[in-house]
């Protein structure tokens, strides 16, 4: 592992006011895996991003096996044996899952003939890594966690001697994530090298030989895996202690939102299927279960993009037939949607436009928005919320993907709303950042907030969470109070395992 595969040599790249990356230099060895951490917007995706080809450096310069590579040429990243999973996904969303696999890596006559083909490598390499993708499935259709996979399996399909990965497991189950660094550990014993961005600790010292550490777009640390701790990372990331907030008791209000055998028919699929529920002013309750199983139809629906089909919804205690955007922001609902890129903000916008959209009527007169109103409220955003990497009047685009949720989680927070539906809060955010948003939904329902936390982040949700559902297939769990939940319990849950339900009980039970 003494030989360099890859070298990074004094890097710096800057947008307009913001150096992101300051003269940074690190190496890869054969066979060596190198965690790469910082908060958010401390550099890491743009480092990664200039060695692909996507940025190019304003200095310093990429070298794979002693040669430069040149800057700005993705195709000659490749070609250099060079493999990227992004974060943000580089997908077609009017593609099969199949096409885009292939799509940058055969020509459009070979997208025709070698179908057969690639479709069985593709079916061994989803069997291999436990990727379950349709081949066939049009990736729009497919949920966030669905679409993270095919970016794997496609860096995968080319063959990669370098593979970088920029946070991996983000949407991927414990057990997924277990078992895809379990392969990508063993594949390193056979000289594969790899570099992957995280922000969990534990995977990190589970999976790193070495781990650099970023901080204001530069090189600050450097540890063995072996011989460093977590706590000594997260204080390196950040330069302070990190704590996560504790969960007090609650004494729930009365309920705001009620569901009553809510059924939701979509492409001729129930989507979710007869679900109840009950929310209260000042209480958490979490919604748990893996990617795909009704959680992302359950937050589209709360949020007014989508209408049920069948059954009954009470907000506030008043009967509802169809939920509206508008109405939704009007009655005092926060949303923070799971996909920030998609349904969160609109990148081209700057960042004090993306902070009033929702709520433009209220900065607005005449019908000419009161810029000056905006952007003081988009200030105080940035400083209540501690959102990094530009002003009031920058392209939101420019932030890195933790940012741009502390703007989304500012948005809604800043006035206290009656209800939260958090989906994914914390997804790809710093251990800083975490315990800053956990801080934040903790404070709004001390406020008497009633949350509706949807995650597949077994630890959020048994730290945040007053009572907990499980969602599988589309139905919904009969309530536990959190001090009844472990994270067996909960496994079982997320598997089907509760009583009355229709999954395979008594086979399953037996079988753990």
């Amino acid at each position: 592992m003494s030989t360099p595969v890859l070298e990074i040599e004094g890097v710096s790249k800057r947008f307009g006011s913001t150096l992101a990356n300051d003269n940074i230099s690190l190496s890869l060895a054969k066979g060596e895996i190198v965690a790469l951490l910082g908060e958010n917007g401390a550099g890491k995706t743009t480092l990664m991003s200039i060695l692909f080809g996507h940025y190019v450096p304003d200095t310093g310069q990429v070298l794979v096996d002693g040669e430069a590579l040149p800057p700005g040429q993705p195709r000659a990243a490749i070609r250099a044996g060079i493999g990227m999973v992004h974060q943000h996904f580089a997908l077609a969303p009017n593609l099969t899952v199949l096409e885009n696999v292939m799509t940058g890596t055969q020509s459009l006559r070979s997208l025709v003939l070698k179908r057969a083909e690639a479709r069985v490598r593709l079916v061994a390499i989803s069997k291999r890594f436990g990727l379950k993708v349709d081949p066939d499935a049009r990736l729009g259709d497919l949920s966030v966690g669905e679409q993270q996979r095919v970016e794997i399996l496609k860096a995968l399909y080319n063959d990669a001697r370098i593979l970088v990965l920029d946070e991996p497991t983000a949407v991927l189950t414990q057990i997924e994530a277990e078992h895809l660094f379990s392969t990508l550990k063993g594949m390193a014993r056979q000289g594969l090298s790899l570099i992957f961005i995280s922000h969990k600790l534990d995977e990190v010292m589970a999976t790193a030989d070495r781990v650099v550490v970023l901080r204001g777009g530069r090189h600050v640390a450097e540890r063995r895996a072996a011989e460093t701790s977590k706590a000594e990372l997260a204080e390196l990331m950040v330069g302070r202690t990190v704590e996560r907030p504790v969960r007090d008791a609650a004494t729930p209000g009365e309920v705001v939102l009620e569901a009553a055998a809510l059924t939701v028919r979509s492409g001729g699929v129930d989507r979710l299927k007869r679900i109840d529920f009950r929310l209260r002013s000042g209480e958490v309750l979490g919604i748990i279960g893996v990617s795909g199983n009704g959680q992302a139809t359950l937050a589209q629906l709360l949020s007014g993009t989508l209408s049920k089909t069948s059954g009954d919804l009470h907000l506030f205690g008043q009967p509802v037939d169809m939920l509206t955007v508008s109405g939704v922001v009007s009655a005092g609902i926060g949303r923070i949607p799971e996909d920030r890129n998609k349904e969160g903000a609109i990148g081209e916008m700057a960042i004090w436009e993306n902070a009033v959209l929702e709520r433009l009527p209220a900065f607005s007169r005449y019908g000419l928005v009161d810029r000056k109103a905006a952007m003081d409220f988009a200030k105080r955003i940035i400083e209540l919320f501690d959102v990094r990497g530009g002003s009031p009047g920058s392209r939101t685009r420019l932030l890195s993907g933790g940012n741009m949720q502390k703007l989304i989680l500012g948005r809604n927070l800043i006035e206290r709303p009656r209800i939260l539906i958090a989906a994914q809060p914390a997804r790809g955010l710093d251990e800083g950042a975490v315990a800053a948003v956990h801080e934040r939904i903790l404070n709004a329902r001390r406020e008497g907030t009633a949350v509706l936390l949807i995650s597949e982040d077994l630890d959020e949700v048994m730290a945040l969470a007053d009572r907990i559902q499980a969602i599988v297939g589309g139905r919904l769990s009969p309530p536990i109070a959190a001090e009844e939940a472990s994270a067996r319990r909960l496994g079982l849950m997320m598997a089907g395992e509760w009583p009355g339900s229709e999954a395979r009980q008594e086979e399953m039970v037996h079988a753990v």
